[in-house]
Parts: structure tokens; sequence; C-alpha cells
């Protein structure tokens, strides 16, 4: 066996593989296309309308460059819009269109049934757990990551 089955970091990327692979499959057979980014950034401009990229981007982890291409691709689908930002005018405000607020309705249960496929080995409870101690080592190394998760 190789030592690499046993480290946390080879484990993660196998899981997330697998989580983009079974989002992109389920979400797909019913018609969105749409990444796991995507959805991501649909989520959190739904909660906090009119934030800027660079709040989108440190809200779900992304770096900026990476959020511009996602938000290009979210307005082109129209499912998002960006406004001038009266306050300051060379900034842009992010806003769900109606479209892109019934997409989210439509995908949120196929994303959560995805979220319980990807775990389905596992019991509730070993589910929690896991989860819960996923978020504890997420944070404890964030301010190491390239793209930290800033929740203002």
């Amino acid at each position: 066996m190789l030592e690499i089955y046993e480290m946390p970091g080879h484990l993660i990327r196998r899981l997330n593989q697998t989580a983009v692979s079974v989002f992109m499959d389920e979400t797909g057979k019913k018609g969105f296309d749409l990444t796991p980014v995507q959805y991501a950034a649909l989520n959190a401009i739904e909660a906090t309308p009119g934030l800027d990229q660079a709040t989108l981007a440190s809200h779900i982890a992304y770096d900026r460059v990476t959020i511009g291409g996602v938000v290009d691709r979210l307005e082109q689908k129209n499912w998002v819009r960006r406004e001038t930002n009266p306050k300051d005018r060379r900034a842009r405000t992010l806003y769900l269109t109606d479209k892109g607020s019934e997409t989210l309705a439509e995908i949120r249960p196929i994303v959560r049934e995805t979220q319980a496929l990807l775990l389905s080995g596992l019991s509730t409870v070993e589910r929690e757990q896991f989860v819960g101690l996923l978020q504890k080592a997420c944070e404890a190394v964030n301010e190491r990551s390239r793209a930290p998760l800033r929740i203002t």
C-alpha cells in the first residue's frame, strides 16, 4: 500500500475530485450547466446582495482572478447582474437576476442530494462529525491558504 493512501491531503484531493464529478453529473442530468464554484458564487450573492467581486472571492475562499471569470460566465447566463456602486463609481456590485434566483432555487435540492451522496458511506452521526472536523481543520490552516476565507 502506498503511504499516500493514509495522507489527509491525498484523501481530501480524492474526495474533492469525486465531489466535483458527482456535482457535475447530477446537475448535468437535470439540464444545468453549472460548476461548484458558480453555485457557491450564486449562493453568496443571494445571501449578500450588492457585494463586490473581491468580497465575493473572500466569502467563498477563491482568488479574485478566478472569481472574475466566474462572474463573467454567470452574467453571460443572465443569472447575475453587475451594477455600478453609487458610492464608488469604479466598483461594481453583484445581484442575482430573477433567472439566477429561480435557477438557484431549482438546483439547491439537487446540490443537497449530491452532498448526501458524497457522504453516503457514513452514518448521520459520522457525517456531522466529519463535517465538523473538516471545518475545524480548514479554520486551523485558513491563513495559509492562497485564498483564505473571510466572512465580514
